[in-house]
């Protein structure tokens, strides 16, 4: 069997009790605890490949924002620092912000800061991207080598496709395939929707769709989904493991890295989407 490295391109961390701890709430029981990076290295460590041509070895990670404060970023980036398993930070900033520039000038310099991630699932302004009171926030990004991840819903994939012909010069990547509804068979305006932006030269990760099933729905029910961003996106599809929200759909580490590798054979290059393009996108570079 062939070991396959991993460079897990979205999962979290948190800290309960942290003073600007919002979510998870305690009704959502499977992942309301603390979150460390060493729980991630453990769970991991200990995923079988069973079935499949080859053993997940984790390399390396991307580590995401998941509370809409500064402080948050902070933590993380300290976190970060003190865990080699992580080479690459998406943060959170204020983006309105008087000062937006400068605060996204000074988070730049940290190393192993890459990109930021404001939280548009959860404002109801659908076009709220678009307001032209962000444009020095996403001038600065552009400056500084930032990339945006885009944690949106379907209804904003028409706004991002006008957002990224306004800033071109902006990286993108959609996190979660969109969160599109999960059906018997993908929505054909969804569909339609990621064709445009695959076009427009945005990037996609493969990552966030068990918990968008209903519970009684199995993985399998995604393969019509993850086999269109695969031919959507080709080269610029990423893997991430979502971890440990992908615990509220009662999957591991492992789960999810053996459906996804299941759906990547014979279909895309393997070691492009598990490793290739999260290092390409993230700027990530591993040696050995």
């Amino acid at each position: 069997m062939t070991v396959m490295k991993i460079i897990d391109a979205h999962h979290h961390s948190w800290q309960i009790r942290a003073a600007h701890h919002q979510w998870p709430k305690p009704d959502e029981a499977a992942i309301y605890r603390d979150f460390e990076i060493r729980d991630l290295t453990d769970e991991a460590a200990s995923s079988q490949a069973i079935g499949i041509d080859s053993a997940p070895q984790l390399v390396a990670s991307v580590l995401v924002q998941s509370q809409p404060d500064a402080r948050d970023t902070a933590w993380m980036l300290e976190r970060a620092a003190k865990a080699p398993l992580v080479q690459a930070v998406v943060g959170w900033a204020d983006l309105l912000a008087d000062d937006a520039p400068r605060q996204i000038a000074a988070l730049a310099r940290h190393p192993l800061l890459r990109g930021l991630r404001p939280m548009l699932q959860s404002i109801p302004d659908t076009d709220w991207l678009l307001r032209d009171d962000l444009a020095p926030a996403i001038y600065a990004m552009i400056d500084h080598g930032l990339r945006l991840d885009a944690l949106v819903q379907p209804r904003h994939l028409p706004m991002l496709a006008r957002f990224a012909a306004r800033y071109p010069q902006l990286p993108i990547v959609i996190d979660h395939a969109a969160k599109p509804r999960i059906a018997a068979a993908p929505d054909a305006k969804w569909r339609d929707d990621m064709m445009m932006l695959a076009d427009q030269g945005l990037w996609c990760k493969l990552s966030g769709l068990r918990t968008e099933q209903s519970p009684d729905q199995p993985a399998d029910n995604l393969t019509p989904y993850a086999q269109q961003i695969i031919r959507q996106f080709g080269p610029r599809l990423m893997w991430g493991s979502d971890w440990p929200v992908l615990h509220l759909a009662g999957d591991q580490w492992g789960d999810w890295y053996q459906q996804c590798a299941a759906w990547a054979a014979g279909t895309i290059d393997a070691e492009r989407l598990f490793h290739g393009a999260a290092a390409e996108f993230y700027s990530i570079n591993i040696k050995g």
